[in-house]
């Protein structure tokens, strides 16, 4: 059978086109979780941050942070992810929700695991 809907999935898929987007609010920010194609037919996600921000003019701008994730490394990044998330939310989180508490840190340790000091409420 051949049906628009198969044409229309069809046209989308050769010209790398998006396939399903899904877009998170959170706060000051928005997600967009975006399943995308190549002409080859192969698939990738990008996720993006948007932040939006006033300009001294007063017109509103976005600022917008975009990760490319393949195939290949979904499961890799969905195991890190998770794990960090679960670390989060077993060591970090005070009984209130969005709270982290300050945990002591090793300066020198950190910088041997690659890690460094960020300070989020400047991002």
């Amino acid at each position: 059978m051949y049906s628009e809907e198969f044409d229309e999935v069809n046209n989308r898929e050769r010209s790398g086109e998006d396939v399903y987007s899904k877009p998170v609010r959170a706060g000051k920010r928005t997600y967009f979780f975006d399943v995308k194609s190549t002409k080859g037919n192969d698939y990738y996600l990008t996720i993006t941050e948007s932040k939006r921000k006033v300009e001294k003019d007063g017109r509103f701008a976005y600022d917008k942070h975009k990760i490319f994730l393949y195939k290949e490394d979904f499961d890799k990044f969905a195991e890190g992810l998770q794990e960090v998330i679960d670390y989060i939310r077993e060591n970090c989180l005070s009984g209130e929700a969005g709270t982290v508490n300050s945990v002591p840190q090793d300066k020198d340790k950190d910088v041997e695991n690659g890690f460094s000091d960020v300070n989020f409420e400047e991002l």
